[in-house]
């Protein structure tokens, strides 16, 4: 038996009840119809493109959004028994589901357990009812504490919650409540991000470079609301939640393995420490990236196109899920390496460098290293270059460097 090559999968499921106010990513509502077109393509979608990874074994596999969990329960079945059918999946894979508040039922969390998901990723983003209303979320507070037993009471012994501070209207103090609330719950993960106002999204309208009056896409009420919005932290309030997160999570026993994410040991989220680390992965349906053999890529993000491709042919096969094709260099792979693998709190190996490249990481990168560590933005420690707290709070400035 050929020993095979580690890879993971992501499944894009781009359906949600409402966009949320700051969200950027490829997700829209859609109805019973389209949901059902779209579940049947994607079925499509893994028997054709699981025929190029006979030689790779699933290590991980992430299903999210939008909102997986807004699917017929039979639908997302029916997507789980063809990735366990079409593909080698490891015995003990990590299998991550994202989950709404107010979207889950119990019975369809019996059923997502049954079919394999082992790992519920909860976006509850805040505990305040009237921070969620700033988002644009769809539930309140206790809906997330209903949905949260409704995990618990399936089984799931390994659950992640969602956080982000720095949103509209909010305070040190009721950033604090949050964090209290959610470690209350004993998740045996917490992702905690700072608010990103994006390019495209209402926030960005309120919120960027430029205040956008007119954008034709809200109704007279939508941006009536959206400039009522109270203003975002300043800066330093930002920053003092960003260090209350820290000293916070680490009393109530959570280790912070990444920049934005905190853990009980041996609850790390494998599947984004293969991303972070290189491990290969294949994107599936709509927009899903993908990085296989070097070569970075990604499926179509036109829904029409995606729903009425035909990945039976090779020629249209590689027009909707091979876009932007891209071979990557060396010195491009080992930016990678450097810059996803400083996201970690361990950093990045010396001897792992040399088992990617060949090459020594002082031979590429001494001079680099050496002047962040006299300045105080990297360490050396047990054979790992890593950021120190300093290099942290600039990790943008200290990964720029890396640039070959």
């Amino acid at each position: 038996m050929m020993n095979k090559k580690n890879m993971e999968l992501y499944v894009h499921i781009p359906f949600c009840a409402r966009k949320c106010a700051y969200c950027d990513f490829l997700s829209f509502p859609g109805n019973k119809r389209i949901q059902q077109e779209y579940t049947e393509q994607l079925l499509e979608e893994i028997k054709y493109q699981s025929a190029y990874t006979r030689e790779y074994q699933v290590i991980s596999i992430f299903i999210g959004g939008g909102t997986p969990s807004i699917l017929e329960t039979n639908q997302m079945t029916a997507i789980l028994n063809a990735l366990n059918s079409q593909f080698d999946i490891h015995p003990e894979a990590e299998i991550t589901l994202e989950a709404n508040p107010g979207t889950v039922t119990s019975e369809a969390l019996i059923q997502y357990k049954r079919a394999g998901v082992n790992r519920i990723s909860m976006g509850l983003q805040s505990a305040d009812d009237k921070e969620l209303g700033y988002l644009g979320r769809i539930h309140t507070y206790d809906e997330f504490l209903k949905s949260y037993q409704r995990v618990r009471m399936a089984g799931f012994d390994n659950v992640n919650v969602d956080l982000i501070s720095a949103i509209p209207g909010q305070t040190v103090e009721s950033w604090k409540n949050t964090l209290k609330k959610v470690t209350m719950l004993k998740p045996e993960h917490i992702s905690a991000y700072s608010l990103i106002v994006e390019e495209g999204t209402p926030f960005y309208d309120r919120y960027g470079d430029h205040v956008e009056m007119d954008n034709d896409s809200m109704t007279r009420e939508e941006r009536r609301r959206l400039m009522s919005l109270p203003e975002l932290p300043d800066e330093d309030m930002e920053r003092e939640m960003y260090y209350l997160t820290r000293e916070f999570l680490k009393e109530q026993g959570y280790e912070r393995y990444e920049i934005s994410n905190y853990s009980r040991k041996g609850y790390e989220c494998r599947h984004n420490i293969g991303y972070w680390t290189g491990v290969e992965y294949l994107g599936l349906g709509l927009g899903a990236s993908s990085y296989m053999e070097g070569c970075r890529f990604h499926n179509t993000a036109s829904y029409q196109n995606y729903i009425n491709g035909s990945f039976g042919r090779k020629e249209e096969f590689d027009n909707l899920l091979r876009q932007e094709f891209e071979h990557l260099s060396m010195e491009e792979k080992m930016e990678e390496f450097m810059f996803l693998g400083l996201r970690l709190i361990e950093g990045v190996s010396a001897h792992g460098f040399v088992s990617s490249f060949g090459q020594n990481i002082r031979h590429v990168y001494g001079t680099i290293l050496d002047k962040l560590e006299q300045e105080g933005l990297m360490e050396l420690k047990e054979g790992f270059y890593r950021l120190t707290e300093r290099g942290i709070d600039i990790s943008n400035y200290v990964m720029s460097q890396f640039l070959l």
